[in-house]
């Protein structure tokens, strides 16, 4: 198999959605949440959960490899900036490398200026 070329996956990332994950991840930390504590906090308003931006990643990797991704993929990032709610995030895999059945993909999460928000690679065995 040849590896893909990877389709990017943008969503907007609000508040609705910052708070569903919050609950689903059982993360009450209030930077992501309208409240004081994060319009008072550093960002002066609410940081989605890193992990709800990784998760484009992995969400444009499975609609490329399906299974092979989810049974072995791998992802290895730095965060590079908050993602402040909202915010639209596209989430990007760029072909680095193929050899010995494993396909290695420059990865990111971008807002909509282009800025990154994250960056790193992705490897999944394709053979």
């Amino acid at each position: 198999m040849t590896a893909p070329t990877i389709d990017p996956v943008t969503r907007l990332i609000d508040q609705p959605r910052v708070d569903r994950y919050a609950v689903a991840a059982r993360d009450p930390n209030p930077i992501h949440r309208e409240t004081p504590e994060a319009y008072s906090g550093p960002f002066g308003r609410p940081v989605a959960h890193g992990m709800l931006v990784l998760a484009l990643v992995s969400e444009a990797m499975t609609n490329a490899f399906g299974e092979a991704w989810e049974r072995g993929g791998s992802l290895k990032v730095r965060w590079r900036q908050p993602a402040l709610v909202p915010i639209e995030v596209t989430a990007r895999a760029t072909l680095k490398s193929e050899a010995d059945g494993v396909a290695t993909y420059d990865v990111s999460c971008e807002d909509a200026a282009g800025e990154a928000l994250l960056t790193g690679t992705a490897s999944v065995r394709i053979a």
